[in-house]
């Protein structure tokens, strides 16, 4: 663990809806030393709030300094080009989700970074999550035995984007957790269906089921037209079954299964005691330790690829 994080090595580019949280964030570890942001309201409000850190107009002024890192949180079909040119530029970069809207092109990123031996990492925040981590680090323990499938849910009545379907706002966090908790098996079969009902052509509700080489299976759901708020992630092994209820912040482990004959073992649940935690403070932390140690991040370049992959394969789907 890097005990000091203080060194400002970082500037963020877009200071919008979430940048202003990895602004905060990294603000309060002192490792902020700017922001660029193209609206003039924006700039404003962070050199106000933050007078202690310089402010950039551009992506452009930001590169062009020597701080040796770059937090981009701008719009996800900008992603390729400005990180790209900030791995370029001799950066290490942290990408918003997605990384790209492209599998070739989250690739090219991938590979260059490797090439270039710079720290890339995809801000696939549910990593980060307390309860997550506890699970895989459970699951990996064999105690559950065998992790057979994987099924998410993330459904509200949330923002409509007009840019963008449910699928790629929604699903790149589960689309991680999946690959996450199953060990990230090579992906064999992609079957979607959506529905859109607000506008045309977006969809507001995905169904995603995905098929591995390893014959485990997952199934994601997703709409931002929903009356609920439910967000959960449900793993089926052999002897056990874990609910990960992230609305109430709990996890559950189910001491049941069904055998071979098809009998149903039941010896009863219990809820277990997870802290609670700031995923976004300790994705945040893990991103200035990868800076300091050159260690790969847990989600980097290729983690994206893999979620790029599957997110693409399943809008190809959608648009036939």
């Amino acid at each position: 663990m890097v005990t000091d994080l203080s060194e400002k090595s970082v500037i963020v580019v877009g200071a919008g809806n979430w940048g202003k949280n990895l602004v905060r964030n990294f603000h309060a570890l002192g490792a902020l030393q700017g922001v660029a942001e193209t609206h003039p309201g924006l700039r404003e409000t962070i050199a106000t709030t933050y007078p202690d850190i310089s402010i950039y107009a551009d992506f452009q002024a930001a590169i062009e300094t020597d701080i040796p890192a770059i937090v981009l949180a701008t719009t996800a079909p900008t992603h390729y080009e400005l990180a790209m040119a900030a791995l370029a530029a001799g950066k290490d970069v942290f990408v918003e989700k997605p990384m790209t809207l492209r599998t070739d092109e989250a690739r090219k990123l991938a590979e260059y970074a490797d090439q270039q031996g710079k720290i890339l990492m995809v801000g696939h925040l549910l990593l980060y999550q307390s309860a997550i981590a506890w699970m895989r680090d459970y699951l990996a323990s064999g105690k559950a035995g065998q992790v057979l499938h994987v099924a998410t849910q993330r459904l509200k009545l949330g923002k409509v984007r007009t840019e963008e379907n449910v699928w790629w706002s929604f699903a790149p966090h589960d689309v991680s957790v999946v690959l996450d908790l199953l060990g990230n098996p090579k992906l064999t079969q992609v079957q979607a269906q959506g529905k859109a009902i607000l506008q045309p052509k977006i969809a507001d509700f995905v169904q995603v089921d995905l098929s591995f080489s390893t014959g485990q299976s997952a199934q994601i759901s997703c709409s931002w037209y929903w009356p609920l708020t439910q967000r959960s992630t449900v793993v089926i092994a052999e002897k056990q079954m874990l609910v990960y209820d992230e609305v109430q912040q709990t996890v559950t482990i189910h001491n049941k299964y069904i055998d071979q004959n098809l009998q149903h073992h039941d010896q009863g649940s219990e809820v277990v005691e997870v802290a609670n935690s700031e995923p976004l403070k300790i994705e945040c932390q893990h991103f200035l330790e990868c800076l300091k140690t050159r260690q790969k991040p847990r989600s980097d370049g290729w983690n994206g690829v893999a979620v790029v992959e599957i997110l693409e394969e399943a809008q190809k789907i959608l648009n036939d």
